[in-house]
């Protein structure tokens, strides 16, 4: 169809800059009736801004045995209740949170974490839009639950009336002016319409005549399309300007504000070292618990989950089936009317003198701040699917710096849990304080997605802390393919630690799995118990597109070779169809016979609780027609807690407060120490150009030397001589008479040698 001379003119106008009156005056022109608010075509279960009520179903977190349930909530007036039923809204409220106080976060695509005080709700929605209209309602009502509690305490408020004054005056005006931006949005959806219906018409004219009305509607359509379109940009600009103009006093404010409370942090951050170290030491040190008798004192229970401690609800005993994923086993809590503990008095003397020497050792709490270098995983890892993870050159923009054997050096954390253990009289305690040591190895990779540096062959790491914590750790790459590391620790309160690790991993394409291959052996000195066990497999998610997450999953068996008693622990892979808590470890402690006296349960990356068998019974079938057995405990008693990440840790790479002493450099380690690896130390001070530069040159030199050794190897086999090849400087491999495997244990003469400062033995890899 051709378009008639007529139309033209207003084709050209139409596709000319837009001159005419301001946005604000055209919105008031063209403003109709509004189809935001009110308007049914709006999703109904929408939160709909400055509503001050939203009800809907969610699924609530109320413990272990019974994961999430579904729960009515209902929130009003900056509070947010909860029912079972809509029902029990008339007489029953199970638990109220406050917004106004509460801190709200999103865990992944469908949960909702409110905290608030010494209560946090774990909620889920159905979907990922449920969650975001839940999470949109949650922020407007505590948004307006704070500026009411402002308002009613106005003598407290640091500005003076005319700054208020000003800022509500500069709010009202971002208010009106999104208000304009949201009835042009409305308008270009309505004529954008119209003019695509218009359009369809034109498309089937068949007749001439018709054809200039037809395009003559075309063009009024199109026309009132540029000029909503055009009062929209103005109208945009015109809030950004104003926007821009008020956030640079607000700025300098802010810098203000945080400036002192950086200030304040840093004070009480030194005072909580200080305390903490003080009450640790006084954990660990038994000869310095006086000998007066202790008194008892009322039972406190267990310490519960931040996810328990909101169930209200729960406190009545109610009895469910097993779901057809869930472990093979149910607890039921029993009574704890017999239970009694008792505190023993601290010697302030020995404690005061303890708080002197916790003054004197002063370890950094952080590191240079990440880099925002942007570099796609993908182009790298494309062309590497099915290889092994150790012989892909990777760029230090992938790692963290620290090294492997600074990672595995990091299982000792939470030693206090062995030093606690080597206490113990009764050896079925001491295995669940030897799991939750297993489980406690993972807290710190649940954020670590970046990977650590693979050794060079001959590299070492010592981690001294014999003065501190009574313990000696030293680590050495025994070998470059398969990568292995071997490790010794050894503590002056009861117990010796050794393992070997061979790190074998796969890409996959989406995802990639790092599997740990060896034993892990732990010996008490003064009972003679042995314990050995594996590690489960890591697997990163996202590698292709998404943010990168880190999943445990897998069967931990803990055997003590002395009395043959056994720990089962379970770690369930994420579902996103499970309504049970992610990172769920689950496991059933058992004596030589087989017969289970307590129950493990946590996560691993946040806690974990033994409660005791009272007694058990067989129940009903699973899904593969094993009964499932019934146990009955008492209430479960905290074996270990995670510690709260340092302040600005999503900075700092999420190291943990031992992560970031572990690179700190120390008088007097060997030559090979992984703190003096210069790629390393040029990446943890944010010159990544030259950490990837300085990589290149050891690896160069690293494939030189297996060079040269081959050559050798090649030239004693002509000559008809034996050559020994490498040989570890600090390990040496032999045959395990519990397992009966080939390990590489410690050999000895490391700490003599760095008492003599005698390093003349360490080859030359840096």
């Amino acid at each position: 169809v051709s378009i008639p001379a007529s139309c033209e003119g207003g084709l050209r106008w139409f596709l000319s800059p837009y001159t005419g009156p301001s946005s604000v005056d055209l919105i008031r022109q063209c403003r109709g009736p509004r189809l935001g608010k009110g308007s049914a075509s709006a999703s109904a279960a929408a939160p709909a801004p400055g509503s001050d009520t939203y009800k809907g179903w969610l699924f609530k977190w109320t413990n272990y045995l019974k994961g999430y349930q579904r729960r009515w909530f209902v929130l009003s007036n900056g509070l947010l209740s909860y029912y079972r039923t809509q029902a029990e809204m008339a007489h029953t409220c199970r638990g109220t949170i406050n917004l106004a106080t509460a801190h709200i976060d999103t865990e992944d695509a469908c949960n909702i974490v409110l905290s608030s005080g010494g209560r946090t709700y774990h909620l889920k929605a159905s979907t990922e839009v449920e969650r975001q209209r839940w999470v949109t309602a949650l922020e407007l009502a505590k948004a307006k639950a704070i500026r009411m509690m402002n308002d009613q305490s106005g003598d407290e408020e640091p500005t003076s009336q005319s700054d208020r004054s000003e800022i509500q005056g500069t709010l009202k005006i971002l208010i009106s002016k999104l208000d304009d931006l949201s009835t042009c949005n409305d308008l270009i959806a309505k004529h954008g319409a119209a003019l695509q219906r218009s359009l369809s018409e034109l498309e089937g004219l068949k007749v001439p005549v018709e054809g200039g009305e037809k395009i003559k509607a075309v063009n009024e359509r199109a026309t009132l399309f540029r000029i909503t379109s055009n009062a929209m940009i103005n109208a945009c600009r015109d809030f950004l300007d104003l926007a821009e103009t008020h956030s640079r006093r607000w700025q300098r404010a802010l810098q203000y504000e945080r400036e002192q409370r950086t200030h304040l942090e840093e004070t009480i951050e030194q005072l909580a070292k200080q305390h903490n170290s003080l009450e640790r030491a006084w954990r660990e040190a038994p000869t310095l618990v006086s000998s007066a008798p202790s008194a008892p004192t009322t039972n406190k229970g267990s310490e519960r989950s931040r996810k328990e401690e909101a169930s209200d609800e729960d406190e009545d005993t109610e009895y469910f089936d097993a779901m057809e994923d869930s472990p093979a086993f149910i607890t039921v809590t029993a009574s704890e009317s017999t239970q009694h503990r008792s505190v023993s008095h601290r010697n302030p003397c020995s404690l005061c003198s303890l708080f002197m020497y916790s003054l004197k050792i002063q370890r950094r709490t952080h590191i240079p701040d990440k880099p925002n270098y942007s570099l796609n995983l993908w182009s790298i890892m494309k062309n590497c699917i099915g290889k092994e993870l150790s012989k892909i050159p990777m760029p230090v923009n992938f790692n963290e710096p620290l090294s492997m054997l600074q990672r595995l050096t990091e299982d000792l954390e939470y030693h206090e849990l062995l030093d606690k253990a080597a206490r113990c009289d009764s050896s079925l305690e001491q295995m669940c304080l030897v799991a939750a040591f297993s489980v406690s190895s993972y807290s710190t990779t649940v954020h670590r997605t970046a990977k650590p540096f693979n050794p060079l062959l001959g590299e070492t790491y010592e981690l001294d802390r014999l003065e501190e914590f009574g313990y000696r750790s030293v680590c050495e790459q025994v070998s470059h393919h398969p990568p292995a590391a071997a490790h010794h620790v050894i503590s002056q309160r009861g117990w010796t630690l050794w393992q070997e690790i061979t790190i074998a991993s796969k890409f996959r394409g989406k995802y990639l799995s790092i599997m740990p291959l060896g034993t892990i052996h732990l010996q008490f000195h003064a009972s003679g118990n042995h314990y050995v066990w594996r590690k489960v497999t890591s697997t990163v998610h996202n590698i292709i597109v998404g943010k990168l997450w880190i999943d445990q999953s897998g069967d931990i068996e803990i055997v003590n070779h002395r009395t043959k008693e056994t720990c089962q622990l379970k770690f369930s892979p994420y579902s996103y169809f499970s309504r049970d808590v992610p990172r769920k470890v689950t496991g059933v402690v058992a004596d030589s016979g087989g017969q289970a006296h307590y129950i493990l349960s946590g996560t691993w990356d946040e806690k974990m609780e033994s409660a005791k068998i009272v007694q058990s019974s067989r129940g009903g079938s699973g899904s593969e027609g094993k009964q499932k057995m019934v146990y009955q405990t008492l209430s479960p008693k905290l074996l270990w807690k995670k510690y709260p990440l340092p302040e600005n840790a999503e900075n700092m790479y999420y190291f943990s407060t031992l992560a970031l002493t572990l690179n700190e450099l120390e008088d007097g380690v060997a030559m090979t120490d992984s703190r003096l690896r210069p790629d390393q130390r040029l990446m943890e001070d944010g010159r990544w150009d030259e950490a990837n530069s300085e990589k290149q040159r050891l690896e160069e030199k690293q494939r030189a030397v297996r060079r040269r050794r081959e050559a050798e190897a090649s030239d004693a086999l002509d000559e008809g001589r034996e050559y020994e090849g490498y040989q570890p400087l600090w390990f040496y491999q032999r045959r395990d008479s519990v397992t009966g495997e080939t390990s590489f244990v410690y050999k000895g003469g490391y700490w003599e040698a760095k008492e003599r400062q005698d390093w003349s033995l360490c080859p030359d890899i840096f």
